[in-house]
């Protein structure tokens, strides 16, 4: 009866519009008052969901996404990788993919990266014959590798809930499995644009020369650099990933002031600003989806449901499958740091119950997620860039739905073949 309360008001109000964090703190409260739990546990669990070393990363990161959006790297990636590509069928669009992964090694949030990517290329992408509901298709499909790529606020909240994964094992496992699901989406991308005609239409385009190219390079080194500084920083130990969230914020300052010179101190303010609001939310809601977590668990809910599923006697791919399903509809409506929050506790047993490795299923957790980001109805990335784009979400399905069925296959891949992410965090002795 309370689990039923208690999953049944949280989905209630989400769909009433209430936001996330306000839908989870009521429902836990209402399910603690109703069990005659102490009250008072939530104050101490909110603190507990939030006084954690790596989580101090998630606002650092976010501001990384705001001094580099600021500082025009996005514009300046898309113009280096436009000359190598070409200009050919499918040539923008795959610029739009690849750029979107190299933010991804910056930034690690979807949404903001589908706005960054989506405000450079639309524009380019219309004048060079793509439709208005493919670049939206692709942007948003695109945006979703950046939750796999690290660094990846997701990961952190992961590796900060599971006991024995650590943020740098789970941010070098995610490497290949990012990398996959990148270039699973190319294919869909190219193989449209060349049966449809799409790009190469843009008479304005500069041609390829070595010069260009030189050109382009210089332009986009910083940025290119930024993902070596971070992850090869944290790769030899220089600093932790935290410490790494730290360093690529002041090494995004340097190229803003310094080198491209494109800041100001008002533009400082404003990204301060920006990240503060941005990651008080996200705390906002890793503090009380720790109290519905603490509720769930504490009520005695989580055990039956993860008994029930492992009791469908499906076997172990037959249960992946059942979630990779559950989580993919889950991800439309929910960001992947909230799905963590919420289902964990009940996934951890399923996985343990099987023996699967907790640092693989934390990846594969994430490319399901990954996928919900961009699946109509509820696309948080899909929604941004159809934002960007100014067309209808229903207008992209004909082209997303191909997008979807190919992070499918990098998903499968990754499921039948654990080692895609497991061997780098093996070789270099992270795990």
């Amino acid at each position: 009866m309370i689990g039923t309360v208690l999953f049944g008001l949280f989905l209630i109000l989400l769909l009433a519009g209430v936001p996330i964090a306000v839908a989870l703190g009521l429902a836990g409260a209402l399910a603690i008052v109703m069990a005659d739990q102490a009250l008072m546990a939530m104050p101490t669990n909110v603190y507990a969901g939030i006084a954690k070393y790596p989580l101090i990363a998630i606002p650092m990161f976010v501001l990384v996404g705001c001094v580099f959006d600021r500082t025009g790297v996005a514009l300046r990636l898309v113009r280096f990788a436009t000359v190598l590509v070409g200009a050919g069928r499918g040539a923008l669009a795959s610029v739009s993919v690849l750029v979107a992964m190299v933010i991804g090694g910056i930034s690690g949030s979807g949404p903001a990266t589908s706005a960054a990517v989506g405000k450079v290329v639309t524009g380019a992408m219309v004048k060079d014959g793509y439709p208005r509901p493919f670049i939206a298709s692709t942007v948003g499909a695109a945006a979703a590798t950046d939750i796999l790529i690290p660094p990846s606020i997701a990961f952190i909240v992961y590796a900060v809930m599971v006991p024995g994964v650590s943020v740098p094992a789970i941010f070098l496992a995610g490497m290949f499995p990012g990398i996959l699901a990148g270039l699973a989406l190319l294919v869909p991308i190219v193989v449209i644009s060349w049966l449809r005609g799409f790009g190469g239409k843009n008479p304005d385009r500069e041609p390829r020369s070595g010069g260009a190219v030189w050109r382009a390079f210089k332009e986009a080194f910083w940025g290119l650099m930024a993902p070596v500084v971070i992850l090869g920083g944290m790769r030899i130990g220089a600093f932790t990933p935290t410490e790494a969230a730290v360093m690529a914020v002041f090494y995004g300052l340097f190229v803003g002031f310094v080198i491209y010179r494109s800041m100001t101190l008002r533009d400082l303010y404003e990204m301060l600003v920006e990240a503060g609001e941005i990651s008080a939310v996200i705390l906002i809601v890793v503090a009380l989806a720790s109290v519905f977590a603490w509720a769930t668990s504490t009520l005695g809910l989580v055990q039956p449901v993860a008994g029930w599923i492992v009791g469908l006697g499906l076997g172990e791919y037959g249960t992946i499958a059942l979630l990779m399903i559950a989580l993919v509809f889950i991800g439309m409506f929910l960001d992947g740091v909230s799905t963590f929050l919420i289902l964990l506790p009940v996934l951890l047993p399923i996985a343990r119950h099987f023996g699967w490795d907790l640092t693989w299923f934390g990846v594969i957790l994430t490319m399901k997620i990954a996928i919900g980001q961009f699946t109509p109805p509820m696309a948080v990335n899909l929604m941004v860039s159809c934002r960007i784009a100014r067309v209808s979400m229903e207008s992209t399905i004909p082209w997303v739905v191909w997008m979807i069925l190919a992070m499918f296959a990098a998903l499968a891949l990754v499921v039948a073949f654990p080692d895609i992410a497991l061997w780098l965090p093996r070789v270099t002795g992270a795990m």
